[in-house]
């Protein structure tokens, strides 16, 4: 009972229910520099998002090099499963759609499955992805 009354508690978020799911997106996990940029968010909101599902014993971790990957637990509990089964594979709305999207550009990134761009807080993923390919974020211009 108690992990799904955790789980409800981690996914009362928006975002984190973005985070879930993406990583439902991807079998072999994520990145946190491949989230940042799929949700375009700031490193440290995303970080304590992962940190809160982690938590709630709903994402783990592996190691990779240097790299940590963010992933789905494997082991979770049938009810939690469901749970996340739904928020993850639910009915997108256009923001989670432009988050999947983006997600799926950052991840072409990778060489032999692992990312090699990292996260520079200083360069924007417009700079990373050619800007062709970014859609203009509603009430931005393009110049800056």
């Amino acid at each position: 009972m108690r992990a799904i009354v955790e789980a409800f508690k981690a996914l009362s978020d928006p975002t984190r229910v973005r985070v879930i799911a993406l990583l439902a997106e991807v079998p072999d996990g994520a990145c946190v520099c491949e989230l940042v940029d799929a949700l375009r968010l700031p490193q440290y909101q995303v970080s304590r998002h992962l940190a809160v599902l982690r938590a709630a014993a709903l994402v783990d971790t592996r190691r990779k090099g240097t790299w940590v990957f963010y992933g789905m637990r494997a082991d979770l509990p049938e009810p939690v499963a469901g749970i996340v089964g739904a928020v993850g594979g639910g009915t997108p709305d256009e923001v989670m759609t432009e988050d999947r999207r983006r997600l799926r550009q950052r991840l072409q990134l990778r060489e032999d499955g692992a990312c090699v761009v990292g996260y520079d807080p200083v360069r924007s993923f417009r700079e990373i992805i050619p800007l062709r390919l970014v859609p203009a974020t509603k009430g931005r211009s393009s110049r800056a």
